[in-house]
C-alpha cells in the first residue's frame, strides 16, 4: 500500500493549508482552494489512519523502540478508523509482549477485541494474540478456548491461516508434553510407598 513518510506529510499539510489560505486571502478563494483542499485531505488521512502502517513496517525490522516512537505520532487512537484502531492496539500489545510486559499486552489485545471489526481476519488475528498470551502463562485451556473461537471464523488470509495452524500444532505438542510428564510422574510414583519412601529390596 502506498504511504507518505509521516514527516513529509506534516510538512505538506502545513505548506499546502498555509499556502492555500494565504493565496485565498491575497488573490481570492479559488486561487488557494486546490492547495488547502489537498492539505485538508492529507490531514484527514493522518487523523483517520494515524501512523499504524509505518509503525508496523518498522516493527517488522525488529526495532521495537522506533515502532513505539512512530505510534506516538498518531494524534489519538480514538479518532482512527476502526481497523486501524485495532491494529494500533495490537501493535501496542505486541510491543509490550516483546518487553515481557504480559499483563499490559493482554490489556491492549482485549481493547482491540472490544472493537466491532469489519472482517473475520482481524477478529482471528486478535484472538490468536490473546491465545498466545494465555499459552505464555501456561493457561492451556484458555488458549484452547481462543483457538476454538478462531475456528468459528472464516479466515481468508493465507499467512494468518498458517500462523493459526502453527499455533494449533504448538498447543497440541504442549498437551502431549504435559500428558507424558504426568505419565512419567505416575510411573515413578508407583515405586513409592505412602509417605514418599521407596520400597527397599528384600534382603536374601
Amino acid at each position: 500500500m502506498f504511504s507518505i513518510n509521516i514527516y513529509l506529510r506534516f510538512a505538506l499539510m502545513v505548506l499546502l493549508i498555509g499556502g492555500g489560505i494565504a493565496l485565498s486571502v491575497f488573490y481570492g478563494f479559488w486561487y488557494g482552494f486546490p492547495f488547502w483542499l489537498v492539505g485538508l485531505f492529507l490531514l484527514i488521512g493522518y487523523v483517520a489512519l494515524g501512523t499504524v502502517q509505518s509503525a508496523a513496517q518498522i516493527m517488522q525490522t525488529g526495532d521495537v523502540d522506533a515502532a513505539e516512537r512512530r505510534l506516538k505520532l498518531t494524534l489519538t487512537p480514538r479518532l482512527l478508523y476502526v481497523t486501524n484502531r485495532a491494529y494500533y492496539y495490537m501493535l501496542k500489545g505486541t510491543i509490550a509482549m516483546q518487553r515481557k510486559q504480559v499483563d499490559e499486552a493482554e490489556a491492549w489485545f482485549r481493547k482491540a477485541r472490544e472493537l466491532e471489526l469489519p472482517t473475520d481476519n482481524e477478529k482471528a488475528m486478535i484472538l490468536l494474540q490473546l491465545a498466545g498470551v494465555a499459552a505464555k502463562r501456561h493457561k492451556w485451556n484458555q488458549a484452547r478456548i481462543y483457538l476454538r473461537d478462531i475456528k468459528k471464523l472464516k479466515v481468508t488470509e493465507e499467512e494468518l491461516k498458517r500462523q493459526i495452524k502453527e499455533f494449533e500444532k504448538a498447543l497440541a505438542s504442549s498437551g502431549q508434553l504435559k500428558a507424558a510428564t504426568r505419565a512419567g510422574m505416575a510411573h515413578r510414583g508407583g515405586m513409592r510407598q505412602p509417605g514418599g519412601k521407596r520400597r527397599r529390596p528384600r534382603m536374601k
